[in-house]
């Protein structure tokens, strides 16, 4: 598509979300109904009993999508403004695949424990908050605050939505290649936001050899050049071995888990893999590895975040399924048992997996429905507990 197209029709309507009216107000009554004095009767009822806010406002079904802008995918930081756009058609998204409403909201890059203020400060107006784009590590910290002081469930698309669809496709590459999941050697290459979430979901799944290695290269215990969110990922690792480079840290690996820069990973390099190796090139919009250049080297699975090849990893498997079901069930926390729900409950849509489809497509009939029946089945059994 073209620039010029894409300009118009983002123009057309200015932008590419509306509001919308629920009632017409066509004369006096239907006006004293839908405002005042008729609001005052609501009013006065959520004064006195706040619970009831979801069930007679907006509050009850929607969602805050919120950035700051500070790493939009493939363009950086682009500041609160440029950020919007991408909120904005993700809101549309929302809307279009599973009916959920979100607004789109910006906030300036202010300090961590200001710009959570600010979210908690919002919080009635909400049923959930949607994270996006927020730079590593500030995205851990505001995540991590924020869900402790409010009351409605918060996500970071970026860690849990990547980790999610991460998990769904390894599930279904270990079946292909005839590995057990839990043990496989796994390499992640990129600790940021989606790496750190990838990593912590995949020690929750039981996966135990996890070698980590970002920009300065290999993460170590004590490495002084990476943050404490990144060591603390080795410290949980079977593997501690200080690896000097990535062709020592991939070699005899399983599996290769990119979230880093196109090109960084050589036909060599996966050669020195394990029989039968697992890629996951995620890179966008260009992958570590070109497909073809992995499948030749003898890559037994290949997978990518770009739409152009078979096994897109994509979060849009994820976000809107999930906040169905968080909207009409009885959770208000994201944890790791709820995103192994979801990732199993999409794995298992794929009934033969195979080298060519190991994840359902962004399109496939019944993705949004299976996340959401997936969320509602987790909090009817943890509610039960």
């Amino acid at each position: 598509m073209e620039d010029k197209e894409i300009l118009s029709m983002h123009a057309k309507n200015q932008g590419v979300l509306n509001i919308a009216p629920q009632f017409e107000v066509k004369n006096r009554k239907e006006l004293g109904e839908a405002y005042t004095p008729g609001v005052a009767i609501i009013s006065k009822l959520i004064e006195r009993y706040p619970e009831l806010k979801d069930k007679y406002t907006l509050s009850g079904k929607l969602v805050a999508l919120v950035t700051d802008g500070s790493a939009v995918l493939g363009l950086g930081n682009i500041g609160p403004a440029g950020g919007l756009p991408v909120v904005e058609g993700k809101a549309l998204l929302y809307k279009d695949l599973a009916n959920v409403n979100a607004l789109p909201l910006t906030v300036e890059q202010v300090p961590v424990d200001e710009f959570v203020a600010t979210l908690k400060n919002m919080q009635e107006s909400f049923a959930g908050f949607h994270l996006e784009d927020i730079k590593a590590p500030r995205c851990f910290e505001i995540e991590e605050k924020l869900s402790k002081v409010v009351t409605i469930p918060v996500y970071h698309d970026d860690q849990e939505g990547t980790a999610i669809v991460v998990l769904a496709g390894l599930i279904n590459a270990a079946r292909v290649v005839k590995k057990n999941l839990k043990d496989l050697k796994v390499i992640i290459n990129g600790v940021g936001a989606s790496g750190v979430a990838t990593a912590r979901l995949l020690f929750a799944a039981g996966i135990k050899n996890i070698t980590f290695v970002d920009i300065d290269g290999p993460v170590h215990v004590d490495s002084q050049n990476y943050n404490h969110y990144q060591t603390d990922l080795v410290k949980q690792s079977a593997d501690q071995t200080p690896y000097k480079n990535l062709s020592e840290a991939v070699k005899d690996r399983d599996v290769f888990i990119g979230l880093s820069d196109a090109d960084v990973l050589t036909s060599e390099q996966v050669k020195t893999m394990a029989k039968n190796p697992i890629i996951f090139a995620l890179a966008n919009p260009k992958p570590e590895i070109d497909p073809q250049v992995a499948k030749d080297a003898d890559a037994a699975v290949m997978a990518t975040g770009s739409s152009q090849y078979p096994n897109q990893v994509n979060n849009i498997l994820v976000f809107p399924g999930l906040y169905k079901g968080l909207l009409s069930a009885d959770l208000n926390k994201v944890d790791f048992g709820l995103e192994k729900a979801i990732a199993s409950a999409l794995a298992n849509m794929i009934s033969n997996p195979t080298a060519e489809k190991i994840v359902p497509g962004v399109f496939d009939d019944g993705v949004v429905n299976t996340v959401a029946k997936a969320v509602q089945h987790y909090a009817s059994q943890k509610n039960n507990d």
